[in-house]
């Protein structure tokens, strides 16, 4: 009787470690396709759902994984998951440094926006940034730009 009670609990350990050590078949979206769709395209709302709909596929414990596994890629992730909170905006560019993002609010105005988890602070740069937007250092610079005379030298095969 003894041994094949041994016998059920050496079974069950082996279920319970099969379960628990098995791969999950989970697919994981790409972060650098992620993050590209944020740096490189302007963050409109269809954009944005994508992104929201990538993660919200995956588990938990998995995004709680992947956040505390990248080092450095770890803020690039928050700044991702807080494309979650920033829908409200007509327009969305993502920046990265100094700021993180900066949205536009069409008849409202413009927020500049930096993501911090936990007790981060802001960096040297980062308070500067935001010492001149406080004091209302803020312009609107339009910048035409002609074409240069050395290029039209070279474009002519000049001087040769």
């Amino acid at each position: 009787m003894e041994i094949l009670l041994y016998v059920i609990i050496f079974v069950l350990l082996v279920v319970i470690l099969v379960l628990v050590l098995r791969p999950r078949k989970v697919k994981i979206p790409a972060i650098d396709e992620l993050e590209s769709k944020l740096r490189f395209a302007l963050a409109s709302a269809v954009s944005v759902r994508e992104i929201q709909d990538a993660l919200e596929d995956l588990p938990h414990d998995l995004l709680e994984s992947i956040t505390r596994s990248l080092g450095r890629r770890t803020g690039k992730l928050n700044e991702l998951l807080a494309t979650f909170e920033l829908t409200q905006y007509d327009r969305l560019f993502y920046l990265g440094e100094p700021i993180d993002f900066v949205g536009i609010k069409y008849g409202e105005g413009v927020d500049f926006i930096e993501v911090k988890t936990g007790k981060a602070r802001l960096t040297e740069d980062e308070r500067k940034l935001k010492d001149l937007i406080d004091s209302k250092l803020v312009n609107y610079v339009p910048l035409s730009v002609q074409k240069i005379g050395i290029a039209e030298h070279i474009d002519t095969g000049e001087g040769e």
